[in-house]
């Protein structure tokens, strides 16, 4: 069996939700090591600071 690689995600065609997430990560530094050994990596202080950008983003929208 050969596991999909997060490598092979086009972030042009991603849902809105899950490009906010690339994007966090990516203004985080942490992008490369997403794409490259996918999200599961990331410790969960990382995966902490991303949800809570997300939500601080859904709330700027909705206001």
């Amino acid at each position: 069996m050969t596991k999909k690689k997060e490598s092979m995600v086009d972030l042009q065609k991603l849902e809105p939700e899950e490009k906010i997430k690339y994007e966090i990560a990516d203004e985080l530094g942490l992008l490369d090591k997403v794409l490259n050994n996918g999200w599961k990596s990331l410790s969960s202080k990382e995966t902490g600071k991303i949800g809570g950008m997300i939500t601080k983003r859904k709330r700027k929208e909705t206001k």
